[in-house]
């Protein structure tokens, strides 16, 4: 792997299934203390339940010890220089783990500093969420390669890193958005670019009937996600018939799975009640950034 990981594509495709292979041995109990006697820094601008929990309790069960800075207290480019934290951090402990909006704060810190950072979410990518989603992809289906995966919404952070876990992995992603809201073309051609070996793709569509057709495995996340607020009634409109539901659900794969990286909004991006569906797995989704982000840790400090 790269001493970080800001980006999916930092890590190797031939990385991903071992790397959940190690995730499921670790769930198992399968585990040393790789960061015994070593602190991890999480600093987080944007408020989190499973990130923080999962990056705090996986340090922990790794043998290190989690330091947490909320938004108030460092600044970052604000009170203090960010290429400054990330020199006075490097100093003090050996990993940093940062949530934050802007992927060029993310680049800056990871250029002055000399110890691991780790993008746990910013506005263009969620690569640990797509790691724990391949995880239980392979979970559920034994397999990663020819897994079809239909993701319905926005194209955001979330369908980024996804779309080069999924082709990444020799999987085959289709995702569903309104007009304005697709997936960008870079993501688009970098993914279906990104393992040369495997014969994963990505593709881009409108109708969500037509995503969903065949697949293994049908992922929505939020219509308006942090930090746009204001868009809420314009993106409402805007993704009305996007909606997964158990009638959307009955167009995929007799088999296919549910899931969604939470948190959920029923009566919007979902009915009442799917998270609850017998295809739902979305919290099985939600365990497994902690086994996942482990997995990712003890390679990095490897």
């Amino acid at each position: 792997m790269n001493a970080s990981f800001l980006r999916f594509s930092d890590m190797d495709p031939g990385e991903i299934e071992p790397l959940v292979r190690r995730a499921v041995a670790i769930k198992s109990g399968d585990h040393g203390a790789p960061l015994a006697g070593k602190s991890a820094i999480l600093m987080f601008e944007k408020p989190s339940l499973r990130t923080k929990l999962s990056f705090w309790v996986g340090v922990e069960k790794l043998g290190g010890r989690p330091v947490y800075f909320g938004a108030e207290e460092v600044g970052l480019g604000k009170r203090e220089p960010v290429a400054d934290v990330a020199k006075v951090v490097s100093r003090m402990s050996q990993l940093a783990i940062i949530r934050t909006f802007g992927q060029d704060l993310l680049d800056e810190f990871s250029a002055a500093a000399s110890i691991p950072v780790v993008n746990a979410l910013s506005d263009f990518e969620h690569p640990c969420q797509a790691l724990a989603d391949v995880l239980t992809i392979f979970e559920v289906k034994g397999r990663l390669e020819g897994v079809r995966v239909a993701f319905i919404g926005d194209g955001n952070n979330v369908a980024r890193s996804l779309a080069y876990a999924v082709a990444g992995s020799g999987g085959h992603l289709t995702v569903a958005s309104p007009a304005g809201y697709e997936l960008d073309q870079e993501t688009l051609v970098g993914a279906s670019n990104y393992d040369t070996e495997l014969s994963g793709t990505v593709s881009q569509v409108r109708s969500p009937e037509e995503a969903v057709a065949n697949a293994d495995i049908v992922y929505t996340d939020v219509w308006a996600s942090m930090g746009q607020e204001s868009e809420a009634s314009v993106r409402e409109g805007a993704f009305a018939g996007y909606q997964v539901n158990p009638e959307l659900m009955s167009r995929a794969g007799s088999d296919a799975k549910f899931m969604h990286d939470l948190p959920a909004h029923p009566g919007q991006e979902i009915s009442e009640g799917m998270l609850e569906h017998p295809s739902s797995i979305a919290f099985q989704q939600a365990e497994n950034r902690l086994w996942a982000q482990a997995a990712l840790v003890e390679a990095l400090l490897k």
